[in-house]
C-alpha cells in the first residue's frame, strides 16, 4: 500500500480507504461490516471514512464498535468524518461554529472515540438562509 501526507500535516493515509457511505447501518449487518474493515486493514488501507447524515448516523455507530470488536489500537487508524447535513432544526446543519462544535461531539459519541483524525466540511453551496 502507498501511503501519502495529508497536506503539511505530518498525517500520513492510505492511498485508498474504506468509505461507508451506503453500506454500514443501512445495507451490511456488524459482522459483515468487520468483515470488510478487517480485509481493508489487512491490506493495509488505515483511512476510514464516514460522515454524520451516513444512514442517519448508524454508519458512524457500526464502524466504532467493528474497530473496538476488532480490537485495533485507536492509534494504528485514521478516522474522518463529514459534517453540514445532520439534522432538520436550523442550527443541526451546515458550518456554524455551533454545529461543527456539537456535530463533533455526537459523532465522537456514535463513533465512541475520543477524538477524530480528520473531518471534512465542504462548502456550502447554498445561501445561510434556506
Amino acid at each position: 500500500m502507498q501511503y501519502h501526507y495529508v497536506g503539511a500535516s505530518g498525517l500520513q493515509v492510505s492511498a485508498l480507504s474504506l468509505g461507508t457511505w451506503v453500506t454500514f447501518g443501512d445495507q451490511l449487518d456488524q459482522t459483515t461490516a468487520c468483515a470488510c474493515l478487517e480485509a481493508a486493514y489487512g491490506a493495509g488501507v488505515n483511512l476510514f471514512d464516514t460522515a454524520e447524515v451516513y444512514a442517519e448516523g448508524r454508519a458512524e455507530v457500526f464502524l466504532g464498535k467493528a474497530m473496538k470488536q476488532l480490537g485495533w489500537k485507536r492509534s494504528d487508524v485514521v478516522v474522518s468524518t463529514k459534517l453540514f447535513w445532520s439534522g432538520k432544526g436550523p442550527n443541526d446543519r451546515g458550518l456554524s461554529r455551533k454545529h461543527i462544535l456539537e456535530g463533533a461531539d455526537a459523532s465522537l459519541a456514535r463513533l465512541q472515540m475520543d477524538y477524530i483524525d480528520l473531518i471534512y466540511c465542504p462548502p456550502s453551496r447554498y445561501p445561510h438562509t434556506h
